[in-house]
């Protein structure tokens, strides 16, 4: 049972009793879900200064990934005895 003091510095309405509310809630319910939607990621601060928007960052790593599938030629670099 409340006492008068908290009810009074309770600005909830009473209808909105969050004991009943969130009696079932859970935690990180929703959490996987949200993070399987997101491709976020954090750039370093020099990074970021490289790249003035998205698609500069996008550009970038479209071409990083064409580079990685370049057939490497082992050869190349290697002094020859």
């Amino acid at each position: 049972m409340k006492n008068k003091d908290s009810e009074m510095d309770d600005e909830l309405r009473p209808e909105y009793d969050l004991e009943h509310l969130l009696k079932d809630g859970v935690r990180g319910k929703y959490a996987n879900q949200y993070q399987a939607g997101t491709n976020l990621a954090l750039l370093s601060p020099d990074v970021a200064k490289a790249f003035p928007n998205d698609d500069a960052v996008n550009e970038a790593l479209r071409l990083v990934m064409q580079l990685a599938d370049l057939p490497i030629d082992k050869k190349i670099g290697q002094s020859e005895s």
